[in-house]
């Protein structure tokens, strides 16, 4: 059994979509779902979460990327559809901004230690989120990556400070 399988970036929903909901059915795949990192494509995504049986989407959402709270976050938590995160990091657009900057102190607070903790922690605090999906290759960055998913998740006020640290930032 195949236990997730996607329709990666939109891809011709409706016959995609079908055929695996006939593998769904037979008892060949567990979970299956639907995927844009394409802020264009966010419309024909909210039709097929409102429109289709599926079990997930994947989507990018960041700190600085924030446009899925709109309208496909609260559309996944009505319909109680998980949600994979992809590009947690924003690509590497955050990693310029953030420069060689500190950590904040007041990430302590919610055991974020560095920039990828932080940002991981936002992501994972939002109540539609299901799970982030960091890429690396690099088994520090991993371990890195581990942390912050563990530990004390961050609270409203510090996902608001998050935003504003953020949008003070230089642009990239």
């Amino acid at each position: 059994m195949i236990h997730v399988m996607q329709v990666h970036n939109m891809g011709d929903p409706p016959t995609q979509l079908g055929v695996l909901r006939e593998f769904k059915t037979a008892g060949r795949i567990r979970y299956i779902g639907i995927t844009t990192t394409s802020e264009n494509q966010y419309a024909e995504l909210a039709d097929v979460i409102r429109n289709e049986d599926i079990d997930f989407i994947g989507i990018d959402y960041a700190v600085d990327n924030r446009v899925a709270e709109e309208v496909i976050f609260p559309l996944a938590l009505e319909r109680r559809i998980g949600v994979l995160v992809y590009l947690p990091f924003g690509r590497s657009r955050m990693w310029a901004r953030i420069g060689d900057r500190p950590v904040p102190e007041w990430a302590a607070e919610f055991d974020a230690h560095t920039w990828a903790q932080l940002r991981l922690k936002f992501v994972v605090a939002h109540p539609a989120v299901t799970v982030a999906t960091p890429g690396t290759s690099d088994a520090e960055h991993m371990l890195d990556n581990i942390a912050g998913g563990r530990g004390r998740l961050a609270t409203q006020d510090h996902l608001r400070r998050m935003v504003e640290l953020v949008e003070s930032l230089p642009a990239a």
